[in-house]
């Protein structure tokens, strides 16, 4: 694992300097592509155990419950743990609405995108 430099929140530091660079550049220039790479790191790190050793990054379409093995209570520590990361309020109602990875993604990049601006 890289080292996590004074910038790199320590939620980070168990992640590798491709993530960690990539919210550098998230947080220096509101890169949403950036972003991209730190929401599949983290999908990837809160995936079922199981999932880690047949892990490829998945398709927009593919169900987090069903599909890449997650239940409601990893959903959520996944989904609070980039709210935590990149200071927004991820509120219930909306929680509930994120069934795919495409609508993770596009939620987070939405909004960051309000939150950045």
């Amino acid at each position: 694992m890289a080292e996590p430099t004074s910038t790199t929140p320590t939620q980070l530091a168990r992640f590798s300097a491709e993530v960690q660079n990539a919210y550098a550049r998230y947080q220096a220039t509101g890169d949403l592509v950036a972003v991209e790479i730190v929401v599949m790191a983290a999908l990837r790190d809160f995936a079922p155990q199981d999932q880690h050793d047949k892990w490829t990054p998945p398709e927009d379409h593919q169900r987090l419950i069903g599909d890449l093995g997650f239940d409601s209570l990893g959903v959520a520590e996944t989904v609070f743990f980039l709210e935590d990361l990149f200071e927004v309020k991820i509120g219930n109602k909306d929680l509930l609405k994120l069934e795919t990875v495409g609508e993770l993604r596009a939620f987070v990049a939405e909004k960051l995108a309000k939150h950045h601006s």
